[in-house]
């Protein structure tokens, strides 16, 4: 089985203005809804392909309550939600205009008690499991967390892929994740340097690799995909071609698809083309994607091992 922790999932109000104006009244030109967080975002995916898996986090209040409806009713995943009793799930503001704009709400106040009915559902993995945590975190929790977590599951044998940025990446170096998904700005952040070219993010996806990671993936956007294997080799994959409609969810869509693919596969190039295809299906949608999309993609994107 397949698991995913949202820690601070979120109702997303995505709305188009034509040519927003401070300081006046704007109206829509279109506008919906859609549950956010990146961990919600891989179930979304993985259940898009075929695959089940089972959503993990903290929900609270009303909108906590439509966070689960959707999930469930709307894209089919199971869920396996904690709820909490303070505050309650955030509302994300996406505008869409001549410029792009968000603003993203705090979330709800979790606790020891919240922590340990999620450790209780977690000591239920099995070997062979995997469990992918991805996002950010709400401020009232330490940025020990993901490896906390990881600690406690050291025994199960189960893999683990971890999609974070900053001290909240870094500090699970040292229990070995199989994954590992920052993109090449995220890369520069943690290292406080300018990267100016290929040769400089791969040289520093080596490092996290050194510090404990199994596998590195690094997106860049349009400008393609590089994964840094475990047996030492890195490749390369182009982006394809098309419009880019929706950034958000595509970096959560190649975690999914790697991940799906590996499993299917137990192939890296293959996972690595897979999650190529699958997150660039989600830019060129008003969704995230679908298999029919991801199949459309695939045979576009040539991995080739990169020298360096």
């Amino acid at each position: 089985m397949i698991y995913t922790i949202t820690f601070n999932p979120s109702i997303d109000y995505m709305v188009s203005v034509d040519h927003f104006k401070l300081g006046t009244v704007n109206r829509t030109s279109q506008e919906y809804l859609l549950p956010g967080g990146k961990g919600i975002n891989v179930s979304i995916v993985l259940h898009n392909l075929g695959i089940d898996s089972t959503a993990l986090g903290f929900i609270a209040g009303f909108t906590g309550k439509e966070i689960e409806n959707r999930v469930t009713n709307d894209f089919g995943v199971q869920c396996d939600f904690i709820d909490v009793e303070n505050g309650y799930s955030r509302i994300n503001f996406k505008m869409k205009s001549d410029e792009e704009s968000e603003v993203n709400g705090n979330g709800p106040m979790i606790n020891k008690e919240h922590i340990d009915k999620l450790y209780d559902k977690l000591s239920c993995l099995q070997a062979g499991d995997i469990l992918i945590l991805s996002g950010s975190i709400p401020k009232c929790l330490s940025d020990d967390i993901y490896s906390e977590i990881m600690e406690k599951l050291a025994d199960k044998n189960i893999e683990i892929v971890v999609d974070a940025t900053g001290d909240l990446l870094m500090k699970v170096l040292k229990h070995k994740p199989f994954v590992i998904k920052p993109n090449n700005h995220e890369l520069a952040e943690m290292f406080h340097v300018k990267l100016f070219g290929t040769q400089d993010i791969v040289k520093y996806a080596k490092k996290l690799q050194e510090m404990g990671a199994k596998n590195v993936l690094i997106s860049m956007a349009g400008d393609g995909a590089l994964f840094i294997c475990e047996n030492g080799k890195v490749y390369f994959g182009n982006a394809p071609k098309g419009q880019v409609k929706n950034s958000v969810g595509a970096g959560d869509s190649m975690v999914a698809d790697f991940v799906a693919g590996y499993e299917k596969t137990k192939d890296y190039v293959q996972a690595f083309r897979m999650g190529v295809a699958t997150g660039s299906a989600s830019a060129f949608s008003e969704n995230l994607a679908t298999a029919s999309e991801v199949e459309k993609l695939l045979q576009e994107i040539k991995e080739v091992e990169y020298e360096y």
